[in-house]
This record gives C-alpha cells, structure tokens and sequence, in this order.
C-alpha cells in the first residue's frame, strides 16, 4: 500500500483498525469487511473533502456509539465521489444522507448563506427531514460529524469559525442530541459551545472545580467506600463511582436557582448502578436511612422518564461532615441508554428496531407532517425549533397509552394530539376520574378520558392565547383548519361575487380563471375564489393579475358600455351616505384642511361644504337639520362602498378601538352594524373604498381579540 498524501501511512491505517475494532467488538465479520473494503478504496487515491485524519476522528466518535460498520463506512465515504464505485450499498446511502443535512443549522437559523430563492430553501428542509425520518443513524452520525469540528476549531485561532460553530451546537444540535438522548455527546457539545461562547464564566467554574478537586476527591472516595460496603451488607449489587462533572449543567443550575458555587450541591455526587428496578428503589431507601434527603432534591424519572426517555433516581442529601450531596440511581441498562439515547437501541445484528427507536422516528415523523398544517417552510421550520426546546409532560389514556405533549398542555391538547376528529368534538374533560375545565395544564401521570359529542366542531374559544386551552402549535393549526374548511362555500361564493364585479369594473371579461389562480398561487379555482372571499388577495392585485393575462375588450365589442359602472371621483370631501352628487366649497367661510367640515343638502345644486364653525351652519333652525350631513377631507381616489367584517371575541370598548383605527386610516364609515351571540361578536362596516384597506384590515387583525377582518364586497 502506498502512504497517502496527507501523510497517513498503510500502517498507521492497520492501527487505527485495530483500534476501531477494539471500540466496536460487536460486528460481525461480513461487517468488517464492508468496514475494510470501504477504507482500502479511500486509500487506493479516492479524492475527499475530509482528509484522513478527520474521517479518522469522526469514525471514532461513531463507533463510540456503538452503531453499525456500515456506519462508520459511511464516515470514510463523506466529501467523496461515490457514483459508480464498487461500494456497500448501505454505507452510500447513509453517507448521502449526512451530506443532504449540509445546511442545516443555516436552513433552521434563517441564514441565506448562498442566497437560493424560497423554493429552494423549502426543498433543502424537506430533504433535512425527510433524511432524519429514512434512516435515524443519518443524524447521529451528523452529530458525531458536528461535535469533531468543534473539536478542531477549538485547536485552531478561527474565532469566527468558533463562534460559528458553536451558536449551531446551542442552538440545533446539542438540543437534538438531548432530543434523542444521546447524552455523551450532548455534555461535550454544550461544554465546548459555552467554553467558546462565555470564556471568562467558564474558566471561572473550572478553576473553582479545580481549586477544590482533591478535598472533593477525598471526600467522594469516602462516600464510595462506605455505599458499596452497606449494599453489599443489603445483599444489592451494585458500581458505585464518582459522578462526572459538567461546567454547564452547574451554570445552569446556578442561574436557575440563583444560587452561588458553594451551595450547589452536585458538584459532590455519586452514581450507583444496579441490575433491576427494583434495586434502584432499594439503594434509594438505603442512602435515605444514611443521610438526610434534601426537602425538593428528589426526582423519579424511572416512573416518569424525560422528553428523551432518559430514567434514574436523582436525589439530594446530606452526607458526611454535613455537605450536600447528590446521588444518582440506576440500572446497567439505563445507564447505557442515558449516555447513548437512540444509539443504544440500534440492533444492527438483527436487523431490527427497538420501541425506543420506533418512538424517536414517530416524533420525527410528526414534524415531517406539519408540512400540510402550517402556511409555509418559515412555520416549519419555527415548529422544528420549538419541538426541539419544549419542556414534555407525559399523561396516559385511560387504556394506560403514554401520551407526550408539551408543558403547559390542557386536555384539548391531548385530544388533538389522539386524534383530530376527537379534538374537534371533545366539550369536557375527566382527569384521574375528576371533571376539570377544559383548560386545565395537565401536569406529569395523570390519566385523562375526553368526554365528546358525536358531532360538532371546535370552539373559536379554543384560538384565544389568553384563554389557555391550547399549548401546541399543531393542535392550534387544526383548529385554524376546520374554521377555514366549515366556511370555504360562503368564501367560494362572496369571492366569485369580487371577481365578477371586478371583472366588469375592468372591462377584463375574457381572462382564463385558472390561470388566474395560478398566477395568484393557489392550485385551483375555487381556492383562489376563497381567498379572495376571505379578503385575502385586494382588488388592486387581482386588478393587476387580470390586466397581465389579457387586455381590455375593444370598445367596439363592449356589451357593458351601457350599463351603469362605479363611479371614480377625485375630490377632497367625503360625505357619509352620499355618492355622486356635485360637492361645491362654500365662500362664506372657504373651507379647507384640515379645518373640521360638515355637508349641506342644498335644492337643486348638490352639496354645499361649510367649517363646522361656520356661523351659517350654527344659525340652521330644527326644521333644516335633516339636511346637515357628516363630512370630512381625504385626498384618496374614492370607488364605490365596500362592507367589511370584522369577527373578535365581545368586550367592552371594542367597537370603539376599531372605529378609532379606521378613523386614523382615513377609511370613512357609511354605516356601521354589530351582531352579538355569546362570547363572539361580528360587526359589519360600510365604508368608502380605500386605496390602503387590505393595511388597514392588517392593523384590525391585530387588535386585541380580533379573530379575523376581511372585507366582503
């Protein structure tokens, strides 16, 4: 064999085998021969991006997750080209699938790093997903792949590729490594992020660490001592070792308690591993007959595991010479899993997948079919990252299914999250055999029955924030959906009214309604109609998509040129209830802005428009005062009415705060109706046309309450 150009020799490859296979003892022969053929071809003068040493690194991380051969095959494939080489089918795959994850920490931090166009951006998060979902090594090794390059940033003097890279180990990564619980990488990434990061806090905590090291090693060389003796005198086997420490759990457990060093009480600790579950709760009785436990220092994760299924006996008490410390309990299994999450479960012998791994690929499956719920990629991806932050909460069903949801969920949540038909119908809730409201955060091991109806729907309720009955996104997505879906007829319906009228306002009669729609962007006729119904696309863009698909009709085949049209005036005066009618500026006192005005019915000659302080106007006895009309200024271009609607939970002053936005818009109110049925109120306006209404009905939405603002004519 000849030595590579970046100096790795076929002996320093033969030991680097040897020591590959010392870590991943477990593959059988045909794996390592794939492992071998794979390294021989890379070897032979293959080009890579990754250069030996690099892969090397990786390879090791990946089989320090006890995962397949074909796994860290596919490390040494990375940066090369594989097309048409004589190669392990498996390892190919999974080695493209890590290089289709290439931009994911730019894709998820709404970076634009080479400026693709939306659509693009949109695909590469689908492959990101769709990857994640095909295989769940892809991402592992994507994580392995992620904390090596941290690594060896930290040897470098690249301060910007340092802080690059570790914003993406806080923000994406190391949260899905704790996602999947895959804890020894985990630590590492976020203690090397926070080294980068907050220098000065964190060499702060080590030289604290090490300033006390020997007194703590003492110290927990005695606790060590003195447990393995009273188990084994209890007849429980059990590894007793010191606990290792990690500077930013301590950080965050500083800051969250707001405590300072010395009173926190894990950087003394303890492990105690065991052979079953029943020995847990036997060693937790005997370190509680010790010592003292900590009032609040205790957690169960074995009967209510973490997000990332992570499970063990955590408890606080007071050792020896009075010192806090903190004691963690759990079996030889759990432990295993708690330091390599889905990686521990990944039974590539047999072929199969363990519950574990079934569940992890569901959760993951979950966000691949958001996609069809939310508006667009931007909302996606916003779900990804909150599904990767939220705090989960685990409740059962009362068939004893384990459902997890986030903190902060209600018993809507969880219909929602059983089934959406279910969701839709459900009107009460018992929790551990009590009916609670229906907004009610359900907490960690309660039993929760839905009680529905056969038939129905949500309520408009259940959209109000301030009201708490939804803490999911995805519950809230489905919620929006029905509404939409139970009133797309009407929408259809009033939106083809607005094109039609439209259409004979333009003279644009002959333009093709699908490709209307497709300019518009909507797939078919009728949801182009239902937005336009919604108020969603304004009748100056629909003005606009029309004229580009086809120009007017000739005059000379109008059949309109008769009928009465919309009358277009340019004039500065509003006038409430009054179109078309000659408005003229009286001379005795020359009105003018922004001076307040008021309209005068005069026989025979229109309207007249006088101050509201004119002394004429003050002077008008009872019988004339029919005649006085409101009035005011506006430079806009004014068309004919348009009714608006406006939907918003009832409260006081609301009609109010909507009148007063539309009269600092300029928008002038012809009238004015208002509905009220229970909690929801709907409230009608007809008011002059305005260039600027679809801003306005923006503002509306915004309002406090406000469930929709559309305009329907």
């Amino acid at each position: 064999m000849v030595t590579r150009q970046d100096g790795l020799s076929a002996p320093e490859l033969a030991d680097w085998k040897a020591s590959l296979a010392q870590l991943a003892a477990e593959f059988d022969a045909d794996g390592l021969a794939r492992l071998d053929a794979v390294a021989q071809w890379r070897l032979d003068g293959q080009a890579s991006a990754i250069a030996w040493p690099d892969a090397l690194g990786i390879a090791m991380l990946v089989a320090g997750l006890h995962l397949d051969a074909d796994c860290v095959a596919a490390v040494l494939l990375l940066g090369c080209d594989t097309r048409d080489a004589p190669l392990p089918a498996e390892a190919v795959v999974l080695a493209q699938g890590v290089e289709r994850l290439q931009d994911i920490g730019g894709l998820l931090a709404g970076e634009r790093r080479d400026r693709r166009d939306a659509q693009g951006q949109a695909e590469n998060l689908r492959q990101m997903l769709l990857a994640m979902v095909s295989d769940i090594r892809v991402v592992l090794i994507k994580l392995a792949e992620r904390l090596h390059a941290l690594r060896r940033a930290i040897q470098s003097n690249d301060a910007a590729l340092q802080r690059q890279l570790a914003l993406e180990m806080q923000g994406l990564f190391a949260p899905l490594a704790n996602r999947l619980g895959v804890w020894q990488i985990k630590w590492e990434m976020e203690d090397l992020a926070f080294r980068i990061l907050d220098a000065a806090n964190y060499q702060r905590i080590a030289r604290l660490l090490d300033e006390k090291r020997l007194d703590r090693e003492r110290y927990i060389t005695a606790v060590v001592e003195r447990l393995r003796a009273e188990l084994d005198a209890a007849g429980i086997r059990a590894q007793v070792t010191g606990r290792p420490k990690h500077i930013v759990s301590i950080i965050n457990k500083m800051n969250r308690k707001h405590l300072d060093f010395e009173q926190i009480y894990d950087i003394r600790a303890v492990r105690i591993l065991v052979d079953e579950v029943r020995d847990c709760y036997a060693a937790l009785g005997l370190v509680h007959h010790l010592w003292q436990p900590i009032a609040g220092e205790f957690d169960d994760y074995i009967a209510h595991p973490k997000s990332n299924d992570y499970r063990s006996l955590h408890t606080g008490v007071v050792g020896p010479e009075s010192k806090a410390l903190e004691v963690q309990i759990r079996t030889h299994e759990m432990h295993h899993h708690a330091e390599l999450g889905v990686a521990a479960h990944w039974r590539y012998k047999e072929g199969g997948k363990s519950d574990a791994l079934v569940e992890r690929i569901a959760w993951l499956r979950t966000i691949l079919s958001w996609k069809d719920e939310v508006a667009g990629q931007n909302e996606l991806a916003g779900l990804l990252r909150n599904e990767l932050f939220q705090d989960r909460i685990y409740v059962l069903t009362p068939q004893g299914r384990v459902i997890d949801l986030e903190a902060g969920a209600s018993p809507v949540d969880f219909a929602y999250h059983v089934h959406t038909d279910l969701g839709h119908r459900c009107r009460g809730a018992k929790v551990d055999g009590a009916i609670v409201p229906l907004n009610t955060p359900l907490r960690n091991g309660q039993r929760v029955e839905i009680l529905a109806v056969r038939q129905g729907g949500p309520s408009r309720d259940w959209l109000n924030p301030a009201l708490g009955y939804l803490a999911s996104p995805r519950a809230r997505a489905k919620v929006r959906h029905w509404f939409r879906a139970e009133y797309f007829a009407e929408h259809v319906a009033a939106g083809r009214d607005v094109l039609e009228r439209e259409q004979r306002r333009t003279r644009l009669t002959d333009v093709s309604h699908e490709k209307l729609a497709a300019r518009l962007g909507h797939a078919r006729v009728e949801d182009m109609l239902a937005a336009l119904g919604r108020g969603e696309i304004g009748p100056q863009v629909l003005a606009d998509a029309m004229r580009a698909l086809s120009q007017p009709i000739s005059p000379l085949r109008d059949t309109t040129k008769n009928r009465p049209q919309p009358v277009a005036v340019t004039q500065s005066v509003l006038i409430e209830g009054v179109a078309g009618l000659p408005v003229v500026l009286a001379r005795c006192c020359n009105p003018a802005p922004p001076a307040g005005i008021v309209a005068y019915a005069t026989l025979g000659r229109g309207m007249t428009v006088h101050r509201r302080t004119c002394a004429n106007m003050l002077r008008v006895d009872a019988g004339r005062q029919d005649r006085l009309l409101a009035a005011s200024w506006s430079g806009e271009t004014q068309l004919a009415p348009a009714e608006i609607l406006v939907e918003a939970f009832d409260r006081q002053g609301l009609l109010r705060d909507v009148s007063a936005l539309l009269t600092r818009e300029k928008v002038f109110v012809v009238r004015v109706n208002t509905e009220s049925s229970g909690d929801l109120a709907e409230m009608h306006f007809q008011v002059h046309a305005h260039r600027s209404l679809e801003r306005v009905l923006e503002k509306i939405r915004n309002l406090p309450d406000v469930l929709q603002a559309v305009r329907l004519s």
